[in-house]
């Protein structure tokens, strides 16, 4: 019986079960940290990629290819996230995510160009939606890295903006995680406040160690001693969630101009403390339009609970660009979607965003927000969510580039 069915097979049959396979996923490897003290950040990134690559996916895909996100935990470790690039490029990723470190982007930034020096053909585009040493797009910026946050910089910029017109702001204490990220903060707070506002004091200039430190109290007493009235930290994760703990603990009062007061977990940390005293400087908050983005909604059913509380507004448009950069290119090839999403401009409901084509610095509106009661939306069941203070529009965060970038041929 057998024998005889498999001879009967005929070419019209053949072709259809030895038709062209079926487009294979477009693999995208996320490298963060999955454990540790930072998994909290990296975890609610990994949810946030999910949630755009899936609506993606359920429009069609890329050019008639599904998306295919592989996560790899690099526990925030330059060398363990060189070993995971390897494996996620041994298994056919084209694309690699990252954000949580920058000291893992310039790794993962330099390991990207020489791979794709060496393989051509087979080249890979790095996608960084968090990592924001200026460097990155200065002078160690390359063809095959695109930003999708705000560097260092340009939050610095924004911040101090709306110091230079805050009285009250005269003592000013730096606090920030040792690495190239951490120094890039306290250098650009140092030399902007130089220039808007001589007259401010710097008390006190700290480097602490990356996600290692459990209490920040040794730190707060010093912050205090100095008499400082504000602290500007680039902290994120658990450095900003504990930073502010300690300083709620021990009665500590300053105004804290942040960059990741939005970080998991910093908002239920201080509480009411944090009233009119915790800012934050970021590209979206709850309550920077009049309502709430329907993806926003969409997320928030989808992964209930405080800990997965919206951050990641930038991996939105991340992913609706590089879903409009393959639909112009009419190509998944890495090469082909990274001369598309080159000088690319998009609407979005906060205001125009554009990857400049000079550096791969996405330019998008940024606010400075304030801690505050009595706002249409609260953050992690607080009761307590963000007010805007300062809008910057996208075109204004500019900064000039040392960039020179080598294209290919």
């Amino acid at each position: 019986m057998h024998h005889h069915a498999r001879r009967v097979i005929g070419p019209a049959v053949a072709a259809i079960l030895f038709a062209a396979p079926v487009a294979a996923d477009v693999r995208i490897a996320f490298i963060d940290p999955l454990s540790g003290g930072a998994a909290s950040t990296g975890i609610l990134a990994q949810k946030t990629h999910q949630f755009y690559i899936d609506a993606i996916n359920a429009a069609g895909g890329i050019n008639g290819e599904k998306i295919e996100l592989a996560s790899f935990d690099n526990k925030v470790n330059p060398q363990e996230s060189l070993i995971q690039l390897k494996k996620a490029l041994d298994e056919g990723a084209r694309y690699v995510v990252q954000g949580n470190g920058s000291s893992i982007a310039h790794a993962i930034t330099e390991a990207v160009l020489k791979h794709n020096e060496r393989n051509p053909g087979k080249e890979v585009l790095f996608l960084n939606y968090a990592a924001v040493d200026p460097a990155l797009t200065n002078e160690k910026c390359n063809f095959w890295h695109f930003r999708f946050d705000a560097d260092a910089d340009m939050k610095m910029a924004a911040m101090t903006d709306v110091i230079a017109k805050d009285p009250k702001v005269k003592k000013v204490y730096l606090i920030n995680q040792d690495y190239s990220f951490g120094k890039a903060v306290a250098a650009a707070a140092n030399k902007m406040l130089a220039e808007k506002r001589p007259d401010i004091k710097i008390v006190g200039d700290e480097l602490h160690p990356l996600q290692k430190v459990q209490d920040f109290s040794p730190y707060v007493a010093k912050i205090k001693a100095a008499g400082a009235d504000t602290v500007i930290t680039g902290n994120w994760s658990n450095d900003m969630v504990l930073l502010v703990k300690a300083g709620k603990d021990t009665g500590l009062k300053v105004g804290w101009q942040t960059f990741y007061g939005g970080s998991p977990g910093t908002v239920t940390s201080i509480g009411e403390a944090g009233v009119d005293t915790l800012k934050q400087v970021s590209e979206w908050h709850k309550n920077a339009a009049p309502e709430l983005d329907a993806t926003v909604v969409a997320f928030g059913k989808r992964y209930p609970g405080k800990e997965n509380e919206y951050a990641y507004w930038r991996a939105k448009t991340m992913w609706e660009m590089f879903a409009a950069a393959a639909k112009k290119a009419q190509s998944n090839d890495p090469v082909k979607v990274a001369k598309a999403l080159e000088g690319m401009k998009m609407p979005t409901s906060l205001g125009e965003v554009e990857m400049r084509a000079d550096n791969h610095q996405m330019l998008q509106p940024l606010f400075v927000s304030t801690l505050a009661k009595n706002v249409k939306y609260d953050v992690e069941d607080s009761g307590l969510g963000w007010k805007t203070d300062a809008r910057v529009d996208g075109k204004a965060t500019a900064l000039p580039t040392t960039c020179k970038m080598e294209r290919p041929k």
